[in-house]
């Protein structure tokens, strides 16, 4: 059911040669669109790179349990909005195989999964980090923007069996998040940071659920620095 068929995706392409690929992940019931928007209204601009193609899929519509059961374009179901509760892991996982296939596209096309990073905002994130720790983990970074992992989550347990170089996590979050609680994100990130994960986290005074330019502006730089255009060249 969730999304058999190719996930709509709104694309940047990079100003020059494409050697590099990010994939964002919107949040619950936006879609890729939407949160190009979103960015760009935040910018003033696209999130656009010189050698780095930007993919925005939109999640397929899916009944939502924390709607009561109403449709919505959400990356997995949730029992509830809480960091307290068990994953709806079946719809996480066939998720992650639908996601697999924008990384196989990229692939063909000619990117090493070392030159790509996964990330998204709010659920987006906390999908991003599924895919990579559990499924991808020679992807160049992640990144999670507001977003949070469940206290007993099948990422963290992944880890605990694992014994290979991890992918840097970069997140962001706003110390007045009421939706997704600030410490959330930071229990996440020191769980991570504890089974191998190099992590940074940006905290934002005043921001609640929401994008900020200078959080954009460092995530920016730090794709940068992640999937730098040298090495691309050099590689050639």
């Amino acid at each position: 059911m969730a999304g058999r068929a190719a996930l709509q995706r709104s694309v940047v392409s990079p100003a020059g040669r494409h050697r590099a690929s990010v994939i964002l992940l919107h949040g619950s019931g936006d879609t890729g669109p939407g949160v190009r928007a979103w960015i760009k209204q935040v910018l003033n601009q696209d999130l656009v790179f010189q050698h780095i193609k930007v993919i925005y899929p939109t999640a397929p519509a899916r009944p939502y349990t924390p709607m009561r059961g109403a449709l919505s374009t959400v990356w997995f179901d949730r029992w509830k909005i809480s960091n307290d509760c068990p994953e709806h892991i079946e719809t996480i996982d066939s998720m992650c195989q639908v996601l697999t296939n924008v990384i196989d596209d990229e692939v063909k096309n000619g990117i090493s999964k070392n030159r790509i990073i996964l990330g998204g905002f709010s659920m987006g994130g906390g999908m991003a980090m599924h895919l990579a720790y559990r499924y991808h983990q020679d992807v160049a970074g992640v990144f999670a923007l507001s977003s949070f992992l469940n206290k007993t989550s099948a990422v963290y347990q992944a880890l605990q069996k694992n014994e290979s170089v991890l992918p840097e996590l970069f997140q962001c979050h706003g110390t007045a998040d009421e939706l997704v609680l600030h410490s959330w994100g930071e229990e996440t990130n020191k769980m991570l940071k504890s089974l191998g994960v190099a992590t940074s986290f940006h905290s934002f005074p005043n921001l609640n659920h929401e994008l900020h330019k200078t959080e954009l502006e460092k995530l920016s730089s730090w794709i940068v620095k992640k999937l730098p255009v040298e090495t691309a060249m050099s590689n050639e």
